[in-house]
């Protein structure tokens, strides 16, 4: 009797386990792999220039970057800065976690450049004078543009 209840239990313990979904499975990690492979592409093509309208190695601007490091990663964006700015959650500037997307207000009322958040208060975005590169948030020129951020 004794090894009757062992064998159910130990097979219910095999069932919880197939039909339970563990925190793998929630979906939470599949959005920060995504988030941190875009990151990881994004620091691929550091120091590719900048190209008004660009979308490929050959050079970037602002919304192309994002949209070409968010696409490797498996994750379709809107191209421009506008559209994006459209999409997700709004976060404080006190809560951005790694891929967040931050926004700056530049030569535009609104939205008008577009980076990601890599932590350690720093985005890597295409900079108009340096390509892609990664820059504090503390910059004073960037500090002053600082718009808003969204999470997607």
């Amino acid at each position: 009797m004794k090894k009757a209840i062992i064998a159910v239990l130990a097979s219910l313990s095999l069932l919880a386990g197939v039909f339970i979904p563990s925190p793998i499975d929630s979906g939470k990690v599949e959005a920060a792999s995504y988030k941190d492979t875009a990151i990881k592409e994004g620091k691929k093509v550091i120091g590719t220039k900048y190209k008004w309208g660009g979308t490929t190695k050959s050079g970037f601007d602002c919304s192309g970057f994002v949209n070409y490091a968010f696409k490797k990663a498996g994750k379709s964006l809107p191209r421009t800065t506008a559209d994006l700015y459209k999409k997700g959650q709004k976060v404080s500037k006190s809560k951005l976690k790694k891929g967040d997307i931050v926004f700056f207000q530049t030569y535009k009322k609104g939205a008008s450049h577009v980076g990601i958040y890599i932590g350690d208060n720093k985005f890597i975005h295409a900079d108009s004078t340096k390509g892609v590169t990664i820059t504090s948030l503390s910059n004073s020129y960037w500090k002053s543009k600082y718009y808003n951020a969204k999470r997607i």
